[in-house]
């Protein structure tokens, strides 16, 4: 029995398919059983018309991106729809967002962490192919590679930090950006002052960056980060 909100990705593979719905209907069946019953919310359903070998899948990107501002669950019919290839499954761990396959729901993260454990076994088996063979190249007397002036035992906690400390701002701004066009769609609609659009959020449902309630305040800081 399904609870919480949920984002649906459906995806076709020709225009003929989007136009005409054929596919369409069976995943969204597929996704309406699965969440029939329980208490749940089916915030939107963006459909992707594309190869499944494809890595540009804006749908896919604005799926996630919603998943992320509503703190919601992205819901799709079947695993193969989202994990053909790699790409797909570096996008969902980087994107940090919970999903659920109807056809099969007891793989969600467990599946994805199996996948992208696979990719990087194979990342790894050619990165021992590329020493392999750069260990011939020495062996043959070619010259590699170079020293790194700076790089020192004693520099390398404060260059951790400053690395951590980067990675934290990238990954605020890129929560900010994810929520900006909602901020700015409330602000359109009229809203008059932060408190307004504070108040908008709170009732769309979309949490803080911590999971709480909006204020005034943290809207601010949300404007100043963008």
């Amino acid at each position: 029995m399904a609870h919480g909100k949920f984002i649906s990705y459906l995806r076709v593979s020709t225009q003929r398919q989007g136009k005409s719905g054929l596919g369409l209907d069976a995943q969204r069946k597929a996704v309406t059983d699965y969440l029939d019953g329980g208490k749940w919310e089916p915030l939107q359903e963006l459909i992707e018309v594309e190869s499944g070998k494809s890595k540009d899948r804006p749908k896919l990107a604005e799926a996630l991106r919603l998943c992320r501002v509503y703190n919601a669950t992205l819901i799709v019919a079947k695993l193969d729809r989202l994990a053909r290839n790699v790409a797909f499954v570096s996008a969902l761990m980087e994107a940090k967002v919970k999903f659920v396959a109807a056809d099969l729901p007891e793989a969600n993260e467990l599946t994805v962490h199996i996948m992208a454990a696979m990719a990087e076994y194979e990342a790894k088996a050619i990165s021992s192919r590329t020493k392999a063979a750069l260990a011939v190249a020495r062996e043959r007397g070619v010259k590699l590679g170079g020293t790194h002036p700076g790089w020192n035992i004693g520099t390398l906690s404060e260059q951790g930090l400053a690395l951590a400390l980067k990675a934290r701002r990238a990954s605020t701004a890129a929560w900010a950006a994810d929520l900006l066009p909602v901020v700015r769609d409330i602000q359109g609609q009229g809203a008059p002052s932060l408190r307004r659009v504070a108040t908008v959020l709170n009732d769309r449902g979309i949490p803080t960056r911590r999971g709480g309630q909006w204020t005034a305040v943290q809207v601010q800081r949300l404007l100043a980060v963008i």
